[in-house]
């Protein structure tokens, strides 16, 4: 995706459609969101001509995975705001596992949600968006 934070409606979008069926969708689309809002704001993939790229991976009955990954830098964070800055706190408080690791392209920020019900249909389409 381009690196601009008016191109993260367009990562939810996309996630509602892939994650069709699937019990945990709303919990997974809050958080790529999160970390799509993170990499637009605060990374390198902000700057002019940046980019960031989502990764989702279901395991119908275990869990879905996804991981943003941006264009690295250190991330800028403003003055402490209380109506802002609580998006890593979204992902903890949802996810069953998160992380943070470097590539060669910058960092990758990734949560694993799992997958509670049963019956569901999975990700409509293996997808990888940059």
């Amino acid at each position: 995706y381009p690196g601009g934070p008016e191109h993260v409606h367009q990562v939810r979008a996309d996630m509602r459609r892939l994650l069709r069926g699937c019990p945990v969708a709303d919990d997974v689309i809050l958080c790529v969101s999160e970390l799509a809002t993170n990499a637009a704001m605060h990374s390198d993939s902000r700057r002019s001509g940046g980019t960031f790229t989502v990764r989702t991976e279901s395991c119908p009955g275990a869990d879905v995975r996804i991981e943003v990954e941006d264009n690295g830098g250190p991330w800028i964070s403003s003055v402490p705001d209380p109506t802002h800055g609580r998006g890593l706190d979204i992902v903890r408080a949802l996810a069953d596992d998160w992380g943070i690791t470097t590539t060669p392209a910058g960092r990758a920020v990734w949560a694993r949600i799992t997958w509670r019900a049963s019956g569901a249909t999975g990700l409509a389409q293996p997808d990888e968006a940059a």
